[in-house]
C-alpha cells in the first residue's frame, strides 16, 4: 500500500536533516540522542522506573533501567529490552515510553539494557552485554519480584539483532532458558543487496548508506559479518530457539532480511508470528512524533506478549 500519510509528512519534514553517513559517531549522537531526551517526557503513568548497575566485566558495571507496573502483581515475567540505534546511537531515555507501555499493558517487568556502543566498543561487546544482562536477570530476577523462569527478549533494529543473538547464545551456552523473542524490524544480516535494500535504499528514513555506516562502526572487519552472533541469518541452524514475533515495516531496507529470518525460523521448526506493517517505515515505534500510529501497533504487541508469557 501507499505510505501512511503521517509517515509521508514526517519524511518530508525531516528531509533536511543530515544522514548518518555524513556525520561522525559523536555528531550523530549529539543530534539523535537529543531527540531521545525530548522523548523521555512522554512516559505513561502506572509504571515505576528505577536504575541500577550490574558487573559484567573487570572494572565495568552495566547500567540497566527497570520498569515495574504499579499493579505489583507477584512473580511478573521478565522482558529484556535492547534499544536500537545501529549499535552506535540510542540512549535509555529514548525508549522510556515504549518500555513503560509494554510493562504496563503486558504486565511484565521490563529491563532495558544500556549496552556499550560502537565504535568505542566493537563487536561482540554489545552482544555479550545483552547476553550477560539476560543471564543476570535469570539468576537474580526473584529479588525483583519477578519470575526468572519466564524471560523474553525484545529489541528494535540493532536491538532486535541483539535480541536474536541472545537467543542463539542462550541456546548454544545452554543457559538461560528463554520463553519468547520479540524482534522489531531487526537487523539480521551483514549485506546490502536484498530486494528491499534495492527498493528502499533512499527516501524512506533509514538508508542503505546509513546501514553501511552502522555496520562499519560495529565490526572491526567485514569478515565478522559472517559470524552468527553478528548476523543471525548466518547461523547454521535456528532450531531450538524460543517462539518469535517479528515486526516488519513495508518501507524498510531491512524488510527482506527480516522476512528471510522468519522463513528460516519456520523451516527449522520454530513457531513464528510475522507481523507485517503496511505503509510504515523503519523506526516508527520509537518516534515520539508518530505515537498515534505506534500506540496501535504496540497495543497489539502487548496483548500477544501478555498471553505468551502467561502460557510460558
Amino acid at each position: 500500500m501507499s505510505l501512511n500519510p503521517k509517515i509521508a509528512q514526517f519524511l518530508e519534514e525531516t528531509r533536511i536533516l543530515p544522514t548518518l553517513d555524513r556525520l561522525s559517531p559523536q555528531q550523530a549522537r549529539e543530534m539523535f540522542d537529543g531527540f531521545g531526551q525530548a522523548a523521555a517526557k512522554f512516559v505513561p503513568e502506572g509504571v515505576c522506573i528505577s536504575d541500577r548497575t550490574i558487573p559484567v566485566a573487570i572494572n565495568y558495571k552495566l547500567p540497566l533501567r527497570i520498569y515495574t507496573p504499579e499493579s505489583q502483581k507477584k512473580s511478573l515475567p521478565i522482558l529484556m529490552f535492547f534499544h536500537g540505534g545501529g549499535w552506535v546511537l540510542g540512549i535509555l531515555e529514548s525508549f522510556d515510553r515504549l518500555c513503560s507501555f509494554l510493562a504496563k499493558e503486558a504486565e511484565c517487568l521490563v529491563i532495558s539494557v544500556d549496552y556499550r556502543r560502537a565504535p568505542d566498543f566493537k563487536f561482540p561487546t554489545a552482544a555479550e552485554d545483552a547476553y550477560n544482562a539476560t543471564l543476570w536477570a535469570s539468576q537474580n530476577g526473584a529479588e525483583l519480584g519477578s519470575d526468572p523462569d519466564r524471560i523474553a527478549v525484545a529489541g528494535d533494529s540493532a536491538g532486535g539483532n541483539l535480541a536474536a543473538v541472545v537467543t542463539l547464545m542462550a541456546r548454544d551456552r545452554k543457559i538461560p532458558k528463554l520463553s519468547h523473542q520479540l524482534l522489531i524490524y531487526p537487523v539480521m544480516n551483514y549485506g546490502f543487496d536484498t530486494p528491499s535494500y534495492r527498493k528502499f535504499s533512499d527516501g524512506y528514513g533509514l538508508t542503505r548508506e546509513e546501514m553501511k555506516w552502522c555496520w562499519s562502526h560495529y565490526l572491526s572487519h567485514s569478515e565478522e559479518g559472517q559470524n552468527a552472533y553478528a548476523s543471525p541469518l548466518q547461523a547454521e541452524t535456528l532450531a531450538n530457539l524460543p517462539p518469535a514475533r517479528v515486526l516488519i515495516s513495508e518501507y524498510d531496507v531491512l524488510r527482506s532480511e527480516a522476512d528471510a529470518y522468519c522463513d528460516r525460523l519456520e523451516a527449522d521448526g520454530v513457531k513464528v508470528m510475522r507481523q507485517f506493517c503496511p505503509g510504515l517505515i523503519h523506526g516508527f515505534l520509537g518516534n515520539p512524533n508518530l505515537w498515534e500510529i505506534s500506540e496501535v501497533v504496540l497495543r497489539e504487541i502487548a496483548v500477544d506478549l501478555q498471553k505468551v508469557l502467561a502460557e510460558a
